[in-house]
């Protein structure tokens, strides 16, 4: 953003160089100019690194996606928190899931397939955090039907154009499953922006036997545009038994005039990982190091391949996608193959009419999803599952000559999901509903609220896995949030208060009577007694000067259980606050340094709250020098202090926690990126 940020203000000063009819130079990440399309931009950025900066700076318009159309962020009636590829790049996350963690706080916690994945909570779910909120690739669904959670760390990040993290209910946009929010990820080919060819080479070494490779180009002919990425990474892995290698790459070719776009996308992704296993608390102290699963592995792969197309005619827009994806999975855990098959097909539909009346502007949203998810399990206790759904939504904003916007919308969505280990399938339809209001109330002010119902229905999974003689209840939740924003010229800063009053909330409860209960083990999937989910976040971003910039994200939530025989307990793996803060500095020209710090509160792992897993605190920190025009060199390191934590564990005996799955200590990285 600083090299865009003084090759615009270079342009500004150059006096119409670029000739009559010219597009200028933009510092803006998210909008459809690229900074360096232009003769004169390409000379900027040239000196971008020599020239003083002649203005103050000012922060990028957001504009966001989430809303399944771009357009501003700042009326909008609920929270969004947008991550730019320049933020990226300069924190030295390594995957989606890491930015997430270190640019917005987002509480992680290891996944058990390995290969460097985190499942994230947004707020406050739990074990079930990944069956509570969705993730969208370029406009398509890639959040599963059980509960083999969605690999993040599989989309190559030099690709990743921006993610945008919906705060709370998308249950009316996006359907079931959304009540704890959206992470909207958007590629640098999904944007849909014109750019000039290019490219980038990347290579690192660090702590542990890593080793890692990242490519990408892009060739633009006239109206067609050819985009591929790719990454290799391997590693020893901190722990014993935990080393992993992992590719994925992705290719976009597509075709646009002023009003049209087609294309159509390929990715890949596959790891290898061994799996070291959990640890006792007596084991933890001793050596957090080793392995109690000197045998374990996982191996996943999974494809993509989509068609989209985009349309502006007249007042209306137009988007439609058409995906298909296959995950494999073979996997050794305690001795046991558990090795499936998954096969997904979706589809969108959807249109946007924005028009105007004597000052009163209207946008209105249509459209339907259609999915069609498949999974065969392999071996001696094989079995198939599937999941249809179809899901039709409208959504209606109306902004007033005074700047008030009132929206509305809702959906209806149909399920159909059967598991052939269980006798009895699932079908069923419910609805999700929302309404809310955002006003100005000068100098950069926004108030907003909004109001809802969203829901979700077991897993193919979950409903398989009950006390016999009881089926799972969809889960309900009626969600308020109210907020207020301030944009400025340097920066924005927002606050929002929220809280989802859950019933019927589905998950599982080790202490239920389960299918295996008279065989002595107890356990089961079921609809708990009302729950709730509340508490207040705070987002900050400031440009103190033209060369620093500051970005903090701090929350407070409480996940409790209102009722039943764990009244007033918290809910497991929830911490009650966390907090992120950032900075980013360039001292001299051509010199970068980037780090933060993140904060999680103490959680307990049991129902009972009776064990506790200590707060933990780590730092990370970036130095980079950009040595010639076109290339970088960048040394990083992450839990800089060496710090011993973890951010996963199951378990509880005699007061200690135990099943606790540690996090690596200090970890240094080395970097080279070329730029062409």
């Amino acid at each position: 953003m600083r090299l865009q940020a003084r090759a615009a203000v270079i342009a500004q000063h150059a006096g119409g160089e670029a000739g009559e009819g010219s597009e200028p130079c933009s510092s803006t990440m998210t909008t459809n100019v690229h900074p360096l399309r232009t003769p004169a931009c390409l000379m900027a950025a040239a000196a971008a690194f020599s020239a003083p900066v002649l203005a103050q700076p000012t922060l990028a318009e957001t504009r966001v996606t989430a809303t399944r159309f771009a357009e501003p962020g700042a009326s909008l009636p609920f929270g969004v928190s947008v991550i730019t590829a320049d933020e990226i790049r300069a924190s030295g996350a390594s995957s989606v899931n890491d930015a997430i963690m270190r640019l917005l706080g987002a509480q992680g916690r290891q996944d058990l397939l390995g290969g460097g994945e985190y499942s994230l909570d947004l707020r406050g779910f739990g074990t079930t955090a990944d069956n509570n909120q969705l993730v969208i690739l370029d406009g398509v669904r890639i959040s599963e039907a059980d509960l083999g959670g969605t690999r993040l760390s599989g989309i190559p990040i030099d690709a990743v154009e921006r993610i945008e993290v919906l705060r709370g209910s998308g249950a009316v946009l996006y359907g079931e499953g959304a009540t704890g929010g959206v992470i909207v990820i958007t590629t640098k080919a999904g944007a849909g922006r014109g750019r000039p060819s290019g490219g980038s080479l990347y290579g690192a070494a660090g702590s542990h036997g890593l080793r890692e490779a990242r490519g990408g180009a892009t060739v633009s002919a006239g109206s067609f545009t050819l985009d591929a990425d790719g990454q290799a990474r391997r590693t020893h892995g901190w722990r014993e038994n935990s080393a992993a290698r992992s590719r994925a790459g992705t290719v976009t070719g597509q075709w646009s005039n002023d009003w049209l776009r087609l294309g159509a996308r390929l990715g890949e992704d596959e790891v290898h990982a061994r799996l070291p296993g959990p640890l006792s608390a007596a084991q933890y102290e001793a050596d957090p190091r080793q392995t109690t699963r000197p045998s374990d592995w996982a191996r996943l792969r999974s494809d993509r391949a989509a068609l989209f197309a985009t349309a502006d005619l007249g007042a209306w827009q137009f988007a439609f996608d058409a995906a298909q994806r296959d995950k494999v999975v073979r996997s050794m855990n305690g001795g046991f193959p558990y090795d499936y098959d998954i096969a997904t097909d979706t589809y969108s539909l959807r249109a946007r009419h924005e028009g105007a009346l004597g000052g009163v502007k209207n946008a209105l949203v249509l459209g339907v999803d259609v999915a069609d998810w498949r999974r065969e399990v392999l071996g001696a206790f094989g079995a198939q599952a599937t999941q249809q759904s179809r899901g039709f939504y409208v959504k209606d904003d109306v902004t007033l000559r005074s700047g008030t916007r009132l929206s509305a919308g809702a959906r209806a969505e149909r399920v159909e999901k059967d598991n052939s280990s269980t006798a009895t399938g699932f079908t069923g339809s419910i609805n999700a509903w929302e309404l809310g209001v955002s006003h100005p109330f000068g100098a950069g002010w926004t108030g907003y609220a909004r109001v809802g119902h969203s829901f979700r229905f077991a897993n193919v999974d979950e409903f398989n896995f009950t006390t016999p003689g009881v089926d799972l209840r969809p889960q309900r939740s009626r969600d308020v949030e109210i907020g207020a924003r301030w944009v400025h010229a340097k920066g924005e800063l927002e606050a929002r208060l929220y809280r989802s009053a859950l019933t019927d909330e589905i998950g599982y409860d080790p202490n239920a009577v389960g299918p295996n209960s008279p065989f002595g083990f107890n356990g089961a999937n079921i609809n708990f007694d009302p729950t709730r989910r509340q508490g207040l976040e705070l987002d900050w971003k400031h440009a103190a000067s033209a060369s620093f910039t500051a970005r903090v994200h701090a929350a407070w939530r409480q996940a409790t259980f209102r009722s039943g025989p764990y009244a007033d307990s918290d809910v497991p793996l929830v911490p009650r606050r966390t907090l992120a803060v950032r900075g980013d500095w360039t001292p001299v020209a051509g010199h970068r340094l980037s780090g933060g710090v993140n904060w999680v509160s103490s959680q307990h792992p049991d129902f009972a709250n009776t064990c506790t897993m200590p707060s933990y605190t780590t730092a990370d920190a970036r130095y980079a020098w950009q040595l010639l025009p076109n290339a970088e060199l960048a040394l990083g390191v992450s839990n800089l202090f060496d710090r011993k934590y973890s951010t996963q564990a199951f378990g509880c005996a005699g007061g200690q926690t135990q099943s606790i799955y540690p996090e690596p200590g200090r970890q240094f990285t080395a970097s080279l990126r070329m730029q062409f």
